[in-house]
């Protein structure tokens, strides 16, 4: 009998804060983490506030450009892992602009205990946004949004082999990032070849152009889809919810038994029209919720042990 929400209220739930990602760009929060020292900063408030794991993409702070730069992963990334035990989960999706080889630059020499893995090729967009912004910080934001759309996500299933059979190497795990019902197909294609071992961590992106819809109802058919791809002892799953879906989804998501993912890089805002001022306004927010819910927040020890990490101490960030 799968189990539910009402026989599961004392199990963990692992908060992954998603700090500054590639999508937004500076001009839609004055909040958002450009350099390596605020984004040092609000990463390490963020754990200190709830998060197990630590989603982390990078920027030029001299414009808030997306970089997959190693030396400026190297600028942050390092000083957060000693001043925190949360998990360090590093990007291999970069942004739409960059190579492969440029999206794989630092996660290979770094070697963390977790990265992201997008599950396919797709269009992902957000250039609607562009026409409600009227002021641009930057010359190269306008161009970056609007030039969404005719943009492309780059993740092949020959990509996907490959990073997969490289990163075995390492010990690293992975972030399962499921765009559409197609992706979970895709994973379980990969299960099949012997090239992913369970648990699983699946995160179930909703809510971008490109993707599935914020709807409930779409959650609940990812839920079902990986409960009989996978058998819900073999994996754990997370949503996200993009913009302003962040809050009601991710609590959604909670109650049907799994973990949950807020930050900057999914969504701007703390309430509707407000801007959340730091990663910790969300994180704490959704602990918050969770725990007047009798969900227990997991630890960056129980996030380990839970998703079968290799530690801390076998990494070179």
């Amino acid at each position: 009998m799968p189990e539910t929400a009402l026989s599961n209220t004392n199990r963990k739930v692992i908060i992954t804060c998603a700090v500054t990602g590639s999508a937004h760009v500076p001009s839609m929060s004055e909040y958002l983490p450009l350099t390596p020292a605020d984004i040092k900063a609000q990463a390490i408030e963020a754990a200190e506030a709830g998060a197990a794991i630590l989603h982390l993409h990078a920027r030029n702070p001299e414009d808030g450009r997306p970089t997959p730069s190693p030396e400026m992963f190297r600028a942050f990334v390092p000083d957060i892992a000693r001043a925190t035990d949360a998990v360090i989960n590093i990007t291999t999706g970069g942004s739409t602009r960059m190579t492969l080889d440029e999206r794989l630059a630092y996660p290979r020499v770094a070697r963390p205990e977790m990265c992201s893995l997008n599950m396919g090729s797709m269009n992902f967009s957000l250039h609607p946004v562009a026409a409600k912004i009227s002021s641009w910080r930057y010359d190269w934001e306008k161009e970056y949004v609007e030039g969404m759309e005719d943009m492309i996500f780059r993740n092949t299933f020959r990509d996907i082999k490959n990073i997969l059979t490289e990163f075995r190497e390492y010990g690293t795990r992975f972030e399962f990032e499921c765009y559409d019902v197609g992706h979970l197909h895709s994973l379980a294609y990969f299960v099949d070849q012997g090239l992913v071992k369970p648990p699983f961590f699946i995160q179930s992106v909703l809510g971008i152009l490109g993707g599935l819809g914020p709807d409930p109802e779409n959650l609940s058919i990812m839920r079902a889809t990986a409960d009989r791809l996978f058998g819900r002892e073999n994996y754990h799953f997370s949503v996200l919810g993009a913009g302003r879906h962040q809050m009601s989804l991710v609590t959604m998501a909670a109650i049907m038994g799994g973990n949950v993912r807020v930050g900057l890089e999914d969504s701007v805002y703390i309430s509707k029209g407000v801007k959340a001022q730091t990663n910790a306004e969300q994180v704490r927010k959704i602990r918050r919720i969770l725990e007047e819910l009798s969900f227990e927040i997991a630890s960056p020890a129980d996030a380990r042990a839970m998703l079968g990490l290799k530690g801390a101490d076998k990494v070179s960030l």
